[in-house]
């Protein structure tokens, strides 16, 4: 793919190009630039693109511009595993179509009214997002149809079928009998991915975008080694002292999310949290508020936190330190978007949390530095000594 490509040469029209101008894109990613031509010839594919290098508008564009807004139809699906990614694909679809006459997106998720839902439906949108489980709950009641679907998109195929998402997937890509391509888009290319893949699409093209400098966010990364019992100090003392405005903290599970929120909302700090066991209502009006820039630290579950998409996050804390290596990559990628830098911390609270740490930095190839905190808020590097290896005596 040929250097700066701009969206112009991909061939859009102008009421995309303004849309993206206004938002303040100039030039597509590597996924964009590779996938936009191949959906606007109706081609079949299958990509693997680590999260945060822009997949939702390298198949939201074409879809959008295949449309035909005379047409009352069901046009495009897209298929998220979350409703929170679902809810995040619709803002973003709804961005892009700012200068657009009478293309309406409907977003449908579980944990949600249906009839509200089914009321969107009969304002006949040519795009629907949608979980699996929520869309077969609104066709079996026959509140739409998917026989005029020309372009279905599985977004994060690999979660959505590691979810049990399966056999739901398969009856609606059967059901779709007239459609002209099939996107799959993924982090990881699992066995399942490939068996959608193999029974439903031909000739796919197959992209893969590796992790790049340019596509990767500007993060500087550090870590901080305290007692257990001095994280929640040290994570408030973190924030208060560094000015950061705009905060993402995560925690590994919903107890310490929710206990977290609780201790530092008592000790004065502006914070709430999002996580399963809250009701789906307050996890919006938070989130809202969040996004608006009225809530100044959200914390969150790696489950919950899918699909936030705020541009403009100062910095990202690991509470707890991730157990996969994918979170990892998928929670500090919340900040340095935008072509900002970001800050990523993570408080580490005891042995097999740094050993994890150094894992992950090993597997992402990231420099994660270590840190000294004072009580000040005085920052300083840490040395950090070899481990002295001790000769046996024979």
């Amino acid at each position: 793919m040929e250097e700066n490509v701009t969206f112009r040469d991909l061939g859009l029209s102008e009421a995309m190009l303004k849309a993206l101008e206004k938002k303040g894109y100039g030039y597509p990613t590597t996924i964009q630039a590779k996938a936009i031509p191949q959906f606007m010839q109706w081609k079949d594919v299958i990509a693997k693109a680590p999260t945060g290098t822009g997949k939702t508008f390298a198949f939201g564009i074409p879809m959008i511009e295949h449309i035909d807004p005379a047409s009352q139809e069901v046009q495009g699906l897209i298929l998220a595993p979350t409703r929170e990614l679902a809810i995040q694909i619709g803002d973003e679809l709804r961005g892009l179509l700012t200068y657009y006459q009478g293309i309406r997106v409907a977003v449908l998720y579980g944990g949600a009214g249906i009839v509200g839902q089914a009321k969107q439906l009969e304002k006949k949108p040519q795009i629907v997002v949608a979980t699996p489980g929520r869309l077969m709950d609104h066709y079996n009641r026959k509140n739409i149809r998917l026989d005029k679907i020309q372009t279905v998109v599985l977004d994060e195929a690999d979660r959505m079928l590691d979810m049990g998402f399966f056999k739901d997937v398969t009856k609606i890509i059967d059901k779709v009998k007239n459609r002209k391509n099939l996107g799959l888009f993924s982090a990881t290319i699992s066995q399942e991915v490939m068996t959608v893949s193999w029974m439903y699409q031909r000739d796919e093209e197959e992209i893969t975008v590796e992790p790049k400098k340019e596509d990767r966010p500007d993060i500087d990364q550090f870590s901080i080694t305290v007692s257990a019992l001095e994280k929640a100090e040290t994570t408030l003392r973190l924030i208060r002292t560094q000015g950061y405005e705009r905060v993402m903290i995560f925690c590994n599970t919903k107890h310490m999310c929710q206990r977290l929120s609780d201790d530092f909302q008592r000790a004065g700090l502006d914070c709430d949290c999002i996580h399963g066991d809250i009701r789906q209502s307050q996890r919006e009006k938070t989130m809202q508020r969040y996004r608006e820039g009225k809530l100044p630290v959200l914390i969150a579950t790696d489950v919950a936190s899918r699909g936030i998409d705020v541009d403009d996050v100062d910095c990202v804390i690991n509470f707890d330190v991730p157990e996969e290596n994918e979170y990892y990559v998928h929670r500090i990628g919340r900040t340095g978007r935008a072509k900002r830098k970001g800050v990523a911390w993570s408080v580490i609270g005891n042995f097999p949390e740094k050993a994890k740490l150094d894992e992950i930095a090993k597997y992402s190839n990231y420099t994660i530095r270590p840190m000294l905190l004072g009580s000040d808020g005085t920052l300083t590097e840490e040395i950090v000594k070899a481990p002295v290896v001790k000769k046996r005596f024979k």
